[in-house]
């Protein structure tokens, strides 16, 4: 649903999926999505990490899933997204993550677009992939704030859910939320303010030690620090 989130599990996959192509692509790219968008039209196999940029007037050949992690905020945008696969008479898969509480937005599909989904069972066998994201936080500044980044815009987005009576901020499970980012610590938003998290555990580690892989990032951050000193 944001730039910030396509940019952090964009990176995510990078590390957690090996041997296959992954590519990113947002609104805020400009100049850099025609070549993206060109170079992932070649290839013979891949993963597009992408926001609703990619929803219309895109064509792909032979795109077997499409995985709607968010559920987008206009149901017209929805059947956009699944037409990005089966296109020509071929076959293909679309799906859409959803929370129990989230399950009324099937019937308002079925209604309001014609659209008649299935419940796909849950996967068995599934990795928690999650210790390594935090590794991977741990070890690189940029990880970590990307992540902090993703969760802050991905809330903010949920809030202005056009669907509001079924995607309800305040009854969004925020702990689990946070896990699920692979959060080290919980930011600081309005959205937050006030409320404790029991279910969620910050790391010991002092974020402000976490370092940039990058030197030239790092060595400026170090400047910024020494200033406020």
């Amino acid at each position: 649903s944001t730039c910030a989130c396509v940019e952090y599990y964009g990176k995510a996959l990078e590390s957690l999926i090996k041997q296959v192509k992954i590519m990113s692509i947002h609104g805020k790219m400009k100049h850099k999505r025609n070549k993206i968008f060109t170079e992932f039209r070649k290839l013979p196999g891949g993963i597009l990490v992408c926001t609703d940029v990619m929803a219309r007037g895109i064509d792909i050949p032979e795109v077997h899933w499409v995985l709607q992690y968010d559920p987008p905020s206009s149901a017209s945008a929805f059947v956009h997204r699944c037409g990005r696969t089966a296109r020509i008479g071929n076959v293909g898969s679309a799906l859409v993550f959803l929370l129990p509480m989230e399950e009324s937005y099937i019937n308002f599909l079925s209604i309001n677009q014609k659209c008649p989904m299935q419940e796909m069972k849950p996967q068995t066998n599934v990795l928690d992939l999650l210790p390594k994201l935090k590794s991977l936080a741990l070890a690189d500044r940029a990880v970590f704030e990307k992540g902090m980044k993703a969760f802050v815009s991905y809330v903010q987005a949920y809030a202005k859910h056009e669907c509001n009576l079924i995607f309800r901020i305040k009854d969004l499970d925020f702990a689990s939320l946070a896990k699920g980012f692979a959060l080290l610590k919980m930011p600081k938003m309005p959205e937050l303010r006030g409320k404790c998290f029991p279910d969620f555990t910050p790391v010991t580690v002092n974020t402000d030690s976490i370092s940039f892989k990058d030197k030239n990032r790092e060595k400026q951050r170090q400047k910024q620090l020494e200033q406020q000193r």
